[in-house]
C-alpha cells in the first residue's frame, strides 16, 4: 500500500473533531504551548539586550569605582579606546517645600549619553542639565510633588526642575535603586557638599570605542594593567548582568517546567493512543481481512497520530506565541522586551520538535502492537491482551536519544537539563517498579470477606490490570501538586525571612564622623525612646584570598564559586572592637578593644565555606586603590533576618580606620512615633547625608519575591494540568476492559453504587500507597528548584505541603471517579451481544 493510499484511508477514518485523540491533542497542546511561550519570551529578552546592549550600558565598556574617580593614568587608558563619559551615582535627599524624599542622584558630564537618547516628556532630546538645573524621573516628581519650573534643593544646592524624563537610555544598567532618579551636572554633588573624603558614592566611566576593538580583549587588558585598583568592569555584551542572571535562571526553570509537562503528558499520550487503537480493533481487523498487511496498518494509524500530533503541537505553539505579548506587557519596566507579537523561529521549531518526538516515543508501543490485532476481532470485541512488540524498544530508544540530544544541544545549562532528564527517567523507573510491587503485593494479600473489597483488590493484580499506568499517572499528578506547594511555600518563607515585618525605620548614609553628636541629638529630640546604631562604612573589593604564600587572585578565577558572591565587585567593609550585634562566633577568637597587632578580619561562615577559606588564611582588599591585607581571625554566623548592618567582612580597627570614611546608621523609632518630623530634621541639619525609608524598600523587595512566586505558580500549574491529563489518559486506556468488567458485575447482580465503591476503593488504595512516594519526589524536585536554581533558602511550610497533597488526592479521586461514571451507563444487553 502506498503512502498516498494509506493517507486517503487514514483521512477518511479520522474524525474531524479528533474524537478519541483529544487527550493526545490536550497533552501536546500544554507542553508545546509552554515551551513556545517560554522560548519566545526568553529569546526576545536576550535578543533585545544583545542588540541594544550599548544603549543599555551607555557605552561599549564601563568602569565602576567606589569613593573615587579615575586618576590621570586610568582615564588616559580609557581615552586610548575611544570617547569617554564619566559620572557619579549616589544616594541623596531632595527637598521641595515641606516634602523630602530619598533619590538616586545621577551626575553626568557633557558627553552623556554616548549611545541612545535622553528624552523629556515635552519631546526634547537632551544631554547634561545646566549647572543650576535637574531632570527628574516621573517617580521623583510624583514623590516630591514637583513640576517643571519648580525649584528643589539637593544638599546645599538649589536647582530648577528643567523637565521630566521620558526615556533614560541606560536605565537598565543602573540596577536596583533605593529611590527615583534625578539627573544633574557632573560637578553638582561636589558643589552641593555631598562628596567629601569618606563619602559613599560610585563613579561610572563609559567608553564608546573609536575603532573595531574587541570588547573582551579591551576588558582583559584593563584588568591586567590595573589589577588592584578595584575596577568593576561591565561590557555591552552583558549590559545588565543582574537582568541576564534573572532571565537565565527563570528561563532555565520555565524550560524545565515545559519539559516536565511534555514528559508527564507523554504518558497521557501513550494511554490516549492505546485507548484510541483499542476502539478501532474492528476497523483494523476489517482492513486485514481485505488484504492490508501489518505494515499497512501501522502506516495508516501512524499518519493519523502524526496529523493529530501536528494539530495539537501547532495549536499549542500558536497559543504560546500569542501569550508572549501579554507576558511582555506584565514585565514592562522590569525586563527589556517588546510588547508586540514576537516570533522566534528557533523557539517555535524547538517546541515543535519536542512535541513530535514525545508523541513518537509514547505513541510507538501501542501503535506497533496494533499491527497484531487478529481478524477474529471482527467477531469478538474482546480478545486477550496483545504481547509487546520488540520493535517498539528500538523506536522508543531512538526517540529518547533524540530528545536527550536536543535538550543538551539547545540548553543554556546542559548539566541542568541532562540532570533533569536523568531524574525524570529515574522517576519513571521508580513508578514502574512501584506499580509492579503493588500488583505483586495485592496478589499476595489475604482475600477480604467483603465481595466489593475483594473485587477491588483483584482489579489491582488481575491479567490486563491497568495498575502500572494508574500508578505512573497518580504518581506524577500527586508529585506535581507537592512540588507546586513546596516551591510556593518556600518562596513565601523567604519573603517572611528576608523581608521581615519589623525593621529599622531608617537607614542613614554618609554621616560625617564629626557630626555624630549632632545626629544623635536630632534622633533623641524626635523620639527619646528611639534606638540607633552607627557603624563605620567603607567599600572595597577582594583582590586575593587563600593560604599565606599561596593566595588566589580573584581576577584569575574563570567563574566565581557558588555562594562566594562577595568576591564579585566591591562590597561593604567595616571595622569594630567587639562582635557585631546579631552575630555569633563559629570558629576562632575575636580581637579585643584597642587591638594593635597584625591586621585581622572576621568572615561570614557561609562565604568562608564557599571560598574554601579557613581561620589563618589571608584576604587582600582593594580600598580606594590601596591594597590592605588581613589575616582571618574567625568566622561568624550572621543573623541576616535582623535587617541591620550585616557585613560579610568586619576588620580590626587598625586595618582600615585610617582610610577616609563616614558612618552609617539605623534608626528604630518607638511604636506610634511619626517618622516625618525626624526625616525633615535630618535633611535640614545634615544635608550631605542620605536617609532611606526602609518601609518602601521592604515593600519593593516583597513585591519582587511575590512576583517570582506568582510566575512560579502559573508556570508549575502547567505540570499539574498535564498530570491530570495523564490520569484521564490512563483511565481512558483501560475503559474498554473496565466496560466489560462492569457489565459482567451488573449481570451478576451488582448495582451501580457497589460498582462505584469498587472503583473508589481501588483508587484510594493506589493514592494512599503513592502519597509518601509523591511527597518525596515532589519535595526533592522543589528543593532543586528553590535552592539550586533560584538560590533561595529551603523554607517550605510542611503543613501547607501536606494539606495540598491531601487536596491533590481529593482532586485526583474526583477526576478518577468522574471519568469512571460513563462505565456505569454501559448497556449490558448491547455489550453482551458483542461478545
Amino acid at each position: 500500500m502506498s503512502w498516498a493510499t494509506a493517507w486517503r484511508i487514514a483521512r477518511r477514518d479520522l474524525n474531524a473533531r479528533f474524537r478519541g485523540l483529544r487527550l493526545l491533542l490536550v497533552c501536546l497542546f500544554l507542553g508545546t504551548g509552554a515551551l513556545a511561550a517560554i522560548g519566545s519570551l526568553t529569546a526576545a529578552i536576550e535578543r533585545e539586550i544583545e542588540s541594544n546592549g550599548r544603549e543599555y550600558l551607555g557605552g561599549d565598556l564601563q568602569v565602576e569605582l567606589w569613593q573615587r574617580g579615575l586618576d590621570e593614568e586610568e582615564r588616559a587608558a580609557l581615552e586610548e579606546l575611544g570617547d569617554v563619559s564619566a559620572g557619579i551615582r549616589m544616594q541623596a535627599m531632595a527637598r521641595f517645600g515641606e516634602q523630602a524624599a530619598p533619590i538616586e542622584l545621577k551626575a553626568v558630564d557633557a558627553a552623556y549619553p554616548l549611545y541612545g537618547e535622553l528624552t523629556l516628556e515635552d519631546g526634547r532630546s537632551v544631554g547634561r542639565p545646566r549647572p543650576d538645573e535637574a531632570w527628574l524621573s516621573q517617580g521623583a516628581a510624583d514623590r516630591l510633588g514637583a513640576a517643571p519650573g519648580d525649584t528643589i534643593a539637593i544638599g546645599t544646592e538649589t536647582l530648577a526642575v528643567g523637565g521630566i524624563v521620558a526615556n533614560e537610555p541606560d536605565r537598565l544598567s543602573e540596577g536596583f535603586q533605593l529611590g527615583p532618579t534625578v539627573i544633574v551636572a557632573e560637578d553638582m554633588p561636589m558643589r552641593g557638599g555631598l562628596i567629601a573624603p569618606g563619602s559613599m558614592y560610585q563613579t561610572k566611566t563609559r567608553v564608546r570605542f573609536s575603532g573595531n576593538q574587541d570588547i573582551g580583549d579591551a576588558r582583559e587588558a584593563l584588568e591586567e594593567r590595573f589589577p588592584s585598583q578595584g575596577f568593576d568592569i561591565d561590557t555591552a555584551e552583558r549590559a545588565a548582568p543582574g537582568t541576564d542572571r534573572f532571565v537565565d535562571r527563570m528561563g532555565e526553570f520555565l524550560t524545565l517546567v515545559g519539559l516536565a509537562a511534555l514528559v508527564i503528558a507523554g504518558i497521557g499520550i501513550g494511554g490516549g493512543v492505546t485507548s484510541y487503537l483499542d476502539a478501532r480493533r474492528q476497523g483494523i481487523a476489517t482492513l486485514k481481512i481485505l488484504g492490508a498487511s501489518s505494515s499497512d496498518i501501522a502506516r495508516i494509524y501512524a499518519l493519523q497520530i502524526v496529523a493529530a500530533s501536528l494539530v495539537g503541537s501547532m495549536a499549542g505553539i500558536a497559543v504560546g506565541v500569542a501569550l508572549v505579548p501579554l507576558l511582555a506587557t506584565a514585565l514592562d519596566g522590569l525586563l527589556p522586551v517588546s510588547s508586540g507579537l514576537i516570533l522566534d523561529p528557533g523557539a517555535i521549531l524547538l517546541a515543535l520538535a519536542y512535541g513530535m518526538l514525545v508523541a513518537l516515543v509514547f505513541a510507538a508501543p501501542p501503535l506497533l502492537r496494533a499491527r497484531h490485532f487478529p481478524a477474529m476481532a471482527l467477531m469478538r470485541a474482546r480478545v486477550a491482551p496483545l504481547a509487546r512488540d520488540p520493535q517498539a524498544l528500538l523506536v522508543v530508544g531512538s526517540g529518547l536519544a533524540a530528545i536527550v540530544a536536543l535538550a543538551l544541544l539547545t540548553a543554556e545549562n546542559p548539566m541542568l537539563s541532562g540532570g533533569f532528564l536523568a531524574g525524570a527517567a529515574a522517576v519513571l523507573a521508580l513508578l514502574a517498579l512501584l506499580g509492579l510491587g503493588i500488583r505483586k503485593l495485592a496478589g499476595a494479600l489475604p482475600r477480604p470477606k467483603s465481595p466489593i473489597a475483594r473485587n477491588a483488590l483483584a482489579n489491582l493484580h488481575r491479567p490486563g490490570s491497568s495498575t502500572g499506568a494508574l500508578v505512573t499517572a497518580l504518581g506524577f499528578g500527586l508529585a506535581a501538586f507537592v512540588s507546586l506547594a513546596a516551591v510556593q511555600s518556600a518562596i513565601d518563607g523567604n519573603i517572611a525571612k528576608r523581608v521581615p515585618d519589623r525593621a529599622p525605620d531608617y537607614f542613614v548614609l554618609d554621616i560625617p564622623r564629626d557630626q555624630v553628636t549632632q545626629f544623635e541629638t536630632l534622633v533623641r529630640e524626635a523620639d527619646p525612646d528611639a534606638s540607633w546604631r552607627t557603624v563605620p562604612a567603607l567599600r572595597g573589593s577582594v583582590l586575593a584570598f587563600g593560604p599565606e604564600g599561596a593566595m588566589t587572585r580573584t581576577l584569575d578565577l574563570e567563574e566565581i564559586p557558588d555562594g562566594a558572591w562577595a568576591l564579585r565587585g566591591e562590597r561593604g567593609l567595616t571595622y569594630a572592637d567587639t562582635l557585631p550585634e546579631g552575630n555569633e562566633l563559629n570558629q576562632g577568637q575575636w580581637w579585643g578593644p584597642a587591638y594593635d597587632g597584625e591586621p585581622l578580619v572576621s568572615v561570614d561562615e557561609e562565604f568562608a565555606a564557599a571560598a574554601d577559606l579557613e581561620v589563618g588564611d589571608m584576604l587582600t582588599f582593594g580600598v580606594l586603590g590601596i591594597e590592605r591585607t588581613a589575616r582571618i581571625a574567625n568566622t561568624r554566623r550572621i543573623d541576616w533576618e535582623s535587617m541591620g548592618f550585616n557585613y560579610v567582612f568586619v576588620l580590626s580597627p587598625n586595618a582600615i580606620q585610617d582610610a577616609p570614611h563616614n558612618l552609617a546608621a539605623t534608626i528604630e523609632l518607638s511604636p506610634g512615633t511619626p517618622t516625618g518630623p525626624l526625616l525633615q530634621a535630618l535633611v535640614a541639619a545634615l544635608p550631605s547625608t542620605s536617609v532611606i525609608e526602609v518601609g518602601g524598600v521592604l515593600e519593593q523587595a516583597r513585591t519582587i519575591l511575590e512576583q517570582v512566586g506568582l510566575a512560579t505558580l502559573a508556570a508549575a500549574s502547567v505540570a499539574v494540568l498535564a498530570g491530570l491529563a495523564v490520569l484521564l489518559g490512563a483511565i481512558a486506556a483501560a475503559r474498554a476492559a473496565r466496560t466489560y468488567d462492569t457489565v459482567v458485575l451488573r449481570v451478576l447482580g451488582a448495582d451501580r453504587r457497589q460498582v462505584l465503591i469498587m472503583q473508589l476503593i481501588e483508587y484510594v488504595v493506589l493514592a494512599s500507597a503513592l502519597a509518601l512516594v509523591a511527597l518525596g519526589i515532589g519535595s526533592f524536585a522543589a528543593w532543586l528548584v528553590v535552592t539550586q536554581l533560584f538560590e533561595f533558602d529551603w523554607l517550605p511550610d510542611w503543613g501547607v505541603v501536606i494539606a495540598v497533597l491531601g487536596l491533590g488526592i481529593a482532586i485526583v479521586l474526583t477526576f478518577a471517579i468522574g471519568a469512571s461514571l460513563p462505565l456505569l451507563r454501559a448497556k449490558p444487553a448491547q455489550a453482551l451481544r458483542a461478545l
